[in-house]
C-alpha cells in the first residue's frame, strides 16, 4: 500500500504528463477549427454567404425585435415545462399500477406514450392549430399559441413519462419491500420513498428533454404567432437577408447551451456521489 508521501510523488510525477495532453487536445482542436475556418473564409461563394447570412448591420438592425419576440418562446417553454412535469409523472405512475383491475388503465398509458413519441413533433402541432379550430368546439380556444404550445406538451409528456419511468424502476425493489413492512401503503411507499429518488436520479435526462423543448417552441411558428423563428422570417422576407434567421439562432443557443453545461455538470456531480458511494 502506498504511503501519503508515495502517493504525493507519485501524483506530481502524473501531473505534468496529464496537463501536457490537455494542452495537445486544446491545441489540436484550436488547429482543426482554425483550418475549417479558413477553408470556409477562402471559398469562393465567402462573400456571398457573408452578405447573406452574417451581416453585421441586418444583425443590429434585428436584434432588438428577434429578442423581444424570443420572450414568447420562453413564456411557452416555462408554461409547458411545468405541465408536462406534473402530466409526465401521473402518466408514469398510472404505468406502475400493479394487478388486473388497473391493465386498462395501464393500456391506455402505453398506447398514448407509443402514439405521441411516434407522431413528428411538427405534424402534431399542425393537426392542433388546424384541426382543432375547424371543430368549432364550444369552449374550446381557438388561439395558435395556446394550440402550439398543447401540441408540444401532449408529445414532450409522452417522453417525460419514459423519463419518469426509468426512474422509478430503477429504484430496488428492497425500497418498497421495507416500506411496506413498516406499514406504509402502496401509495404511500410511491410517494415517500420511491419517487423522491427517482425524481432525483432523473434530472439530467429531464434537462435534456427540456433543452429539447425551448428548440421546438419555434415551431408553433408555421401557426402564424410572431416568435423568434416567426419574426427572423418575416424580416428575411422584407430584406431579402438571411441574418434574421441568425439572429434567432443566436438567441436559442444563448438559452440551450448554459443548460446543456448545467445537465454535465449534474451527471458529473451524481457520478462522483456513486463513485464515492461505492469506496464507503
Amino acid at each position: 500500500m502506498l504511503r501519503g508521501s508515495d502517493r504525493a510523488r507519485r501524483g506530481s510525477l502524473l501531473l505534468p504528463a496529464s496537463t501536457g495532453n490537455v494542452w495537445v487536445a486544446l491545441g489540436s482542436t484550436v488547429v482543426v477549427f482554425a483550418g475549417l475556418a479558413l477553408i470556409v473564409v477562402n471559398s469562393p461563394g465567402w462573400p456571398k454567404v457573408k452578405h447573406g447570412f452574417f451581416d453585421p448591420a441586418e444583425f443590429r438592425a434585428y436584434f432588438g425585435t428577434i429578442g423581444h419576440a424570443f420572450v414568447l418562446n420562453i413564456k411557452i417553454f416555462l408554461v409547458a415545462e411545468v405541465l408536462i412535469l406534473t402530466l409526465a409523472l401521473v402518466l408514469a405512475v398510472l404505468r406502475q399500477l400493479p394487478g388486473p383491475v388497473f391493465f386498462p388503465i395501464r393500456l391506455l398509458a402505453i398506447g398514448y406514450t407509443d402514439l405521441f413519441r411516434g407522431i413528428p413533433t411538427i405534424l402534431l402541432v399542425y393537426l392542433f392549430g388546424f384541426g382543432i379550430p375547424t371543430l368549432q368546439l364550444a369552449h374550446v380556444t381557438n388561439n395558435p399559441v395556446y394550440l402550439g404550445a398543447a401540441a408540444l406538451v401532449v408529445v414532450y409528456t409522452a417522453y417525460v413519462s419514459e423519463v419518469y419511468r426509468a426512474g422509478i424502476e430503477s429504484v430496488h425493489p428492497s425500497q418498497e419491500a421495507a416500506a411496506r413492512s413498516l406499514g406504509l401503503t402502496r401509495g404511500q411507499t410511491m410517494q415517500t420513498v420511491i419517487l423522491p429518488q427517482a425524481v432525483r436520479r432523473v434530472i439530467p435526462p429531464l434537462l435534456n428533454d427540456f433543452i429539447g423543448l425551448q428548440k421546438d417552441t419555434a415551431l408553433i411558428s408555421v401557426l402564424g404567432p410572431v416568435e423568434a423563428l416567426q419574426r427572423a422570417t418575416l424580416g428575411a422576407s422584407s430584406e431579402f437577408n438571411y441574418t434574421p434567421y441568425v439572429v434567432a439562432a443566436f438567441f436559442f443557443v444563448l438559452i440551450t447551451v448554459p443548460q446543456a453545461r448545467l445537465t454535465d455538470w449534474l451527471i458529473e456531480r451524481d457520478r462522483k456521489r456513486q463513485m464515492a458511494g461505492g469506496r464507503v
